[in-house]
């Protein structure tokens, strides 16, 4: 267990239970790991209600509703896709909040305007603006999804 990791998520259940709030998850490149982590802390199915895991396009349309569209335009590693991915979450959930991520976590599947490493997280929050980031991770695989859970699961705010 990465403990860095599971006392994010520890000090985010704190935060989250003591404003009886939950949260979501879609991810596509981090492949469930930050439902794992959340799930890690005993406890969490205080704040935690689900998890989805959309690693296919087909996924991201089914259970998240992620338009064709965007798809087609921006492809499935954009801020566009991210945005609609952490807005299906929390629709599709009786979460509070929601985290999205999706990106190219290598070694192989980057462009020149989409290298390895590249990322875009995006919040969801009722009743407000969907934030959302775009990050470029150095490292393997595993640090490149190691680092995208991290800043995940720090950039929640809970209001």
């Amino acid at each position: 267990m990465d403990n860095e990791l599971f006392e994010i998520s520890q000090q985010l259940g704190r935060l989250l239970q003591s404003k009886d709030k939950k949260i979501s998850t879609a991810e596509s490149c981090t492949g469930g790991w930050i439902s794992q982590i959340i799930t890690d802390v005993p406890g969490s199915s205080a704040w935690f209600d689900r998890g989805f895991v959309t690693y296919s396009n087909a996924a991201k349309m089914q259970m998240l509703g992620v338009k064709p569209e965007t798809l087609d335009a921006f492809g499935a590693v954009s801020a566009q896709t991210a945005t609609e991915m952490a807005n299906g979450a929390l629709q599709n959930s009786d979460a509070d909040c929601a985290i999205a991520v999706t990106g190219i976590a290598g070694p192989t599947g980057g462009t020149t305007t989409k290298p390895v490493g590249t990322v875009f997280i995006a919040w969801a929050y009722k009743n407000q603006e969907t934030t959302v980031i775009k990050k470029r991770f150095t490292g393997n695989r595993f640090k490149i999804r190691q680092q995208t859970v991290k800043l995940a699961l720090e950039g929640v705010k809970v209001i």
